[in-house]
């Protein structure tokens, strides 16, 4: 499932992340966080922020009708 610039958004908001702490996390920059969230990006950078942001307790929820979205695996709340 690819992920969106805003389930991006809100994941580190979710965690409490800076884009920082994301591309620290990616092992991205983070000019190339910023990039992904505003303009997009290659499917391995996406793969390498999802990845990141699951090993931190995200849940990415795919599209149902409602939208796609996110929630925080039980057991990692801030």
């Amino acid at each position: 499932m690819a992920i969106s610039s805003g389930q991006m958004r809100a994941a580190r908001g979710l965690i409490g992340w800076s884009q920082a702490a994301l591309a620290e996390a990616a092992g991205l920059s983070r000019p190339t966080i910023e990039r992904a969230e505003t303009k997009g990006a290659s499917a391995e950078t996406l793969t390498a922020i999802k990845r990141a942001l699951e090993a931190a307790g995200v849940m990415f929820v795919p599209e149902n009708g409602e939208g796609p979205g996110v929630r925080l695996r039980k057991g990692k709340r801030k």
